[in-house]
């Protein structure tokens, strides 16, 4: 308790802005919860903290409560959610510096003045912050033109667990100087510094958008396979190329049917193009639907949103909802997906996905009682294993991932993970067993 009492002694001293916590569904919670707005708090908190070797948990706005981590609550929790703004945007280098709790989508909306956006798509875009995006790695469906955070990412700024602040890359896009170290800190789950800044390459708004849905008539692989085969075998560049299953489909479209969204920016001249493309690879037991401008926004923003409105509809205390994260060979999406769908015929549980065939990952969706759901993820990491690929927990309680491990099976190479979070944390006061193998 004394412990305790120094924490609020010296959040009260400081007059920072905190209060007590309680402990929820999905842990990742601490006894105090503060929030910063500069990193010259974030970092005397962290030398305090570090000196004393209390522990830390560190959110943006908590979407990912439950990516991970197997401790319900640390002695601090440090939200980042009032740590916003625009830092820095030369708009004539295409770049934009902003902090890490500023929400991706307050991002985009200002960017939208200036014809600009910043190129990533991670799944609710309306909660996501910046610096939780890239600490997780976050990305959609367009991934397949946009890439992931490692690709956008030019330049940070990380408070270490010591308080010690360090800058990683530049400001300028042609940075070459010394070793990248800004890779180090994406997708790190925050567990070797707290991301206070974010320097962004951009690009350009496009002229004109559109996004096609092939929907199948029928579930026959090989009908699946060849067309998407010939679809990314030639000169088009789709932003995405998403398979979805029937209730995915149906849910953020009407359409009932195994389908895939295929969209693309560009000129105007070069999207109608394209089209033109995909309508000569249309056959008898296939429908074209091409949706733009309201009809197209609504489609995407349905699909980003999914897991929010799902976690919604099942929050009941008789059944549990489960987002996973597969990663695959690119064309074995359609075998996964189509597995997918066979389990839920076979089963009682409700489970459901779609993928990117031209990047190779998947979102999955499963809400069932505990067994129930435990033995299809189970079943899933088997399917996915046996595809050449992996399958990791993105959202699932803190009950759950005591009982099924969020990340599966440690590769080789875990130890290198280890001795990086040794240099870095060696008291481990930072997200202690959050990332894989109980980092």
């Amino acid at each position: 308790m004394n412990e305790l009492l120094s924490i609020a002694e010296y959040l009260t001293t400081y007059k920072l802005d905190y209060e007590m916590s309680q402990a929820d569904l999905y842990g990742n919670s601490g006894q105090y919860t503060v929030y910063p707005t500069s990193e010259e708090e974030l970092s005397a908190i962290f030398a305090f903290v570090h000196k004393h070797q209390f522990t830390v948990n560190i959110q943006g706005a908590g979407s990912k409560r439950g990516y991970g981590g197997l401790i319900d609550q640390a002695d601090l929790l440090i939200s980042m959610e009032k740590f916003t703004g625009i830092v820095e945007h030369h708009s004539g280098d295409m770049t934009l510096t902003v902090k890490a709790g500023t929400k991706l989508e307050d991002v985009q909306r200002y960017l939208e003045d200036f014809n600009q956006k910043l190129a990533l798509d991670p799944f609710m875009p309306h909660v996501s912050t910046i610096g939780g995006v890239i600490a997780s790695n976050d990305s959609g469906p367009k991934r397949l033109n946009y890439g992931s955070a490692r690709d956008a990412v030019i330049g940070l700024r990380v408070v270490y667990p010591d308080g010690k602040v360090i800058r990683t890359g530049g400001k300028v896009v042609k940075n070459v100087a010394g070793y990248d170290m800004n890779k180090l800190f994406i997708s790190s789950m925050g567990t070797l510094g707290v991301i206070t800044e974010v320097t962004v390459k951009l690009r350009p708004l496009a002229k004109s958008t559109a996004t096609c849905i092939i929907s199948f008539q029928g579930e026959d692989r090989n009908t699946i396979y060849s067309f998407t085969r010939n679809l990314l075998n030639n000169s088009i560049e789709p932003i995405s190329c998403e398979l979805l299953d029937p209730i995915v489909s149906y849910n953020i479209s009407g359409i009932n049917k195994l389908s895939l969204l295929v969209s693309f920016e560009d000129v105007e001249k070069s999207v109608e193009y394209q089209i033109k493309y995909i309508q000569s690879l249309i056959e008898e037991e296939m429908k074209l639907t091409i949706l733009r401008n309201s009809e197209e926004k609504q489609l995407w923003d349905r699909l980003y949103h999914l897991p929010i409105d799902k976690e919604d509809e099942y929050n009941n205390g008789e059944k549990i909802f489960a987002v996973a994260k597969i990663g695959t060979i690119n064309l074995n999406v359609i075998d996964i997906l189509l597995k997918v769908m066979e389990i839920r015929r076979n089963t009682n549980i409700d489970i459901y996905t779609h993928g990117g065939v031209g990047h190779g990952l998947m979102q999955l969706y499963i809400k069932g009682k505990e067994s129930e759901m435990i033995e299809a993820l189970t079943k899933m990491r088997e399917v996915t294993n046996e595809n050449g690929g992996y399958c990791i927990i993105k959202h699932l309680p803190l009950a759950q991932r005591l009982v099924f491990d969020t990340w599966g099976e440690t590769k080789g190479a875990h130890y290198l993970l280890e001795g990086i979070k040794t240099k870095v944390d060696p008291k481990k006061i930072l997200n202690r067993k959050r990332y894989v193998g109980g980092i």
